[in-house]
């Protein structure tokens, strides 16, 4: 099966790549998002929707009446605002994580096949692998679809029904932290991801409901929200 790569995440790509590589510097500001549209034959709509995910990542910052700059891969950021919080505070959604999640963990133990987990192995290798390259997008990708493969193996439908019409704020959560996730953070959180991966390999659902509970609230932390 053939799977293309959305035009928003390749536009994402591209430009994550020029600024790794030093085509876009730290400080400089990038051309308008008519100049953008234009150089990379997309549509603006596209263009916005690649921004805004570099922005939430941390590696641009739009000023009012300036322009978007590049902040690069440095250290000293800060986590962009909150985009749905008019429909949802973040913390809001990370509570709606910590119980959505970690019911789907304790409904998937026992039901992914031995392809699944290691599957789910090898995408935390790679959101280790793409972390320490700086490759943020790759990470973020590689986190997204692990715990959307456990939500697809959620013996209870309703229940993974719930997590599909969500998806899109929960999985904002993922990317929210990025710029202000240091490496002790990430590699404690590639060290949870194994956890849970053992304990659906187990079967045990309640210690793959407690493995995932903690895991969200640590990521919820490290985005300076307590919850239990």
């Amino acid at each position: 099966m053939i799977t293309r790569t959305p035009v928003p995440q390749s536009i994402a790509r591209k430009l994550q790549e020029m600024i790794l590589s030093g085509a876009l510097k730290s400080g400089e500001k990038i051309p308008s998002q008519r100049e953008m549209s234009e150089e990379f034959g997309v549509s603006r709509a596209s263009l916005r929707e690649a921004l805004l995910t570099l922005e939430t990542i941390g590696l641009i910052k739009t000023e009012a009446g300036r322009g978007t700059f590049v902040v690069g891969t440095g250290s000293g950021k800060t986590m962009s605002d909150w985009k749905f919080a008019e429909e949802h505070s973040l913390r809001e959604v990370f509570e709606t994580r910590l119980v959505l999640e970690g019911e789907i963990a304790a409904h998937a133990a026992g039901r992914l096949s031995e392809e699944d987990l290691d599957r789910l192995s090898q995408l935390t290798d790679l959101m280790e692998q793409a972390w320490s390259n700086r490759d943020f997008l790759s990470n973020v990708d590689a986190d997204l679809e692990f715990h959307d493969l456990i939500a697809r193996r959620c013996r209870n439908r309703m229940i993974a029904g719930l997590y599909d019409q969500v998806r899109k704020l929960l999985t904002e959560t993922q990317r929210q932290p990025i710029p202000i996730t240091d490496p002790l953070r990430m590699r404690a959180s590639l060290a949870e991801h194994r956890v849970i991966v053992a304990e659906l390999r187990k079967g045990d659902a309640e210690a793959a409901r407690t493995a995932m509970r903690s895991h969200v609230a640590n990521t919820a932390l490290c985005a300076g929200f307590e919850i239990a």
